[in-house]
């Protein structure tokens, strides 16, 4: 069986990066055949780009305030990215929402990791909203990004459940060690061609 061609990566990041540093910990494990090409970040003090940095993939900054709309902002990122040759973007813990720009330079190539089991709980604080409604299992899911909030086909998902001793603080750390399973795995999964959207499906061979 012939090796998978490694899979051309950028993260963007706006913050810690874990969910950047279980792909960096995958790619060095050898079980994502992947290269991570490139970290971009809209904060210059994210904590994502001091892990790219400790693990020798290159970083670039992009401010907001430098551009005049999201649109301007992404058609820099593109650039970035294509000159980079990545094939694949994947979001961690990125705060901006993303425009056409960027999801039409790189169609069913934008993936996002969110802390809830979507449809459930779209957007900011998704771990402390499922908490206060009181649900009895919880999670998260990546899924491909399209022009709505967390809305994009779905990719995976995991369940956790809310355990009678949670607070919101250690529900969203145990979701937390379910994304850094299931990200790379998914990202596994694209490279390895196992990936196909029909419909509004997401279809995964054996």
């Amino acid at each position: 069986m012939a090796q998978a061609e490694k899979l051309k990566i950028a993260v963007l990041a706006s913050g810690s990066g874990s969910n950047l540093q279980a792909i960096i910990d995958e790619i060095a494990a050898g079980l994502l055949p992947a290269e991570l090409c490139l970290v971009i970040s809209d904060k210059p003090d994210a904590y994502a780009l001091q892990r790219a940095q400790k693990a020798n993939v290159p970083t670039k900054i992009l401010l907001p305030q430098d551009f005049a709309s999201r649109a301007d902002y992404d058609a820099q990122l593109v650039q970035l990215l294509q000159a980079a040759k990545v094939e694949v973007v994947a979001l961690a813990g990125y705060m901006r929402l993303v425009t056409p720009t960027l999801l039409n330079a790189f169609p069913q190539r934008v993936l996002n990791i969110h802390p809830a089991l979507l449809p459930s709980f779209p957007g900011l604080h998704a771990q402390r909203q499922a908490f206060e409604y009181g649900v009895k299992v919880a999670g998260c899911t990546v899924h491909f990004v399209d022009e709505g909030m967390d809305s994009g086909p779905i990719i995976l998902q995991a369940p956790v459940p809310v355990l009678d001793t949670d607070d919101a603080d250690s529900l969203t750390a145990r979701i937390l060690e379910q994304e850094h399973i299931i990200y790379p795995l998914a990202l596994r999964l694209l490279a390895e061609g196992k990936l196909h959207i029909v419909g509004r499906r997401v279809q995964i061979d054996d």
